[in-house]
């Protein structure tokens, strides 16, 4: 893996072919100075947003990018840091760029994210026949495949040429014993080579599962720096094996994580940096 800075000028939305990982935001819902953790996967000609929280519009205009321009989006679960700009993607594209981009979302969470989240400000915007706008009125729905014999309900994305799957995590309620029992919210595993937790409570299962299954190269952890709540403490994470650990960049973070980067460092750990390409070559 190969970290590298951006380059100056509108960011890039292709590249050479290799497997590109680029932090729109590596802060935790309330940051005010990392945005939020939000995720370009760039391979080749494709591109896949992953999240789109309140911030990440602004953070893409301060890269060059506009909305419109995004081709692909997953959504890993509706907190306002992962959903809250997509209303803004849903009605610049309809009513500026006239267009649809895809969302890769299977048909239990689509319901889930457009009554209680997307719905209120998009269904009244027009009426054709006496009836509101649906969520398939400003996407183009793909619906990810089903994985038999994998762990934790996986499904498979394909955007081109990337391959994402799609597994379920432990986050909210802060009461649930396991992913089971928690509301929606999804990690990934990109390119058979890669694991970014997403939001999750801490879950050592999660990390041994997805290592054995997949012999992952590099891992994007969740972190907090207090045990307890929605998300895994740094105290949680160092309990991890060594051999996961010195694979290990931690994310999702608050401003304050400089206070934290002297143990971080010893540890053998770093932290995912905003607005920084992560490059894997190709296989």
């Amino acid at each position: 893996m190969q970290v590298r800075k951006r380059p100056r000028g509108p960011l890039p939305l292709t590249n050479k072919g290799q497997l590109s990982l680029f932090f729109v935001g590596t802060g935790s819902a309330f940051s005010k100075t990392l945005f939020q953790n939000n995720m370009l996967i760039i391979k080749g000609n494709d591109h896949l947003m992953i999240d789109c929280g309140t911030r990440t519009p602004v953070a893409l205009h301060d890269l060059g990018v506009s909305t419109g321009t995004i081709s692909d989006f997953l959504i890993t679960h509706s907190h306002a840091d992962h959903v809250g700009g997509l209303e803004e993607v849903m009605l610049k594209n309809r009513y500026v760029h006239r267009r649809k981009p895809r969302i890769h979302i299977p048909l239990e969470y689509e319901l889930e994210l457009w009554e209680h989240t997307l719905r209120g400000g998009s269904e009244a915007n027009e009426r054709h026949n006496g009836n509101g706008l649906r969520f398939s009125d400003f996407w183009e729905v793909v619906r990810p495949a089903a994985l038999p014999d994998t762990p934790r309900d996986m499904r498979e994305v394909v955007a081109g040429s990337i391959n994402v799957k799609m597994f379920r995590t432990r986050h909210y309620p802060e009461q649930a014993k396991d992913w089971q029992e928690s509301a929606y919210s999804v990690g990934l595993v990109i390119d058979d080579r890669i694991l970014f937790t997403g939001d999750t409570q801490y879950d050592p299962t999660l990390v041994s599962e997805m290592d054995e299954a997949f012999r992952i190269e590099t891992i994007f952890h969740d972190v907090q720096f207090f045990t307890g709540g929605i998300h895994a403490s740094l105290d949680e994470v160092l309990e991890l094996p060594e051999s996961i650990l010195s694979r290990t960049h931690l994310m999702h973070y608050p401003d304050s994580y400089q206070d934290n980067t002297r143990r971080v460092k010893q540890a053998g750990l770093s932290f995912t940096r905003q607005w920084y390409f992560y490059d894997f070559d190709p296989r």
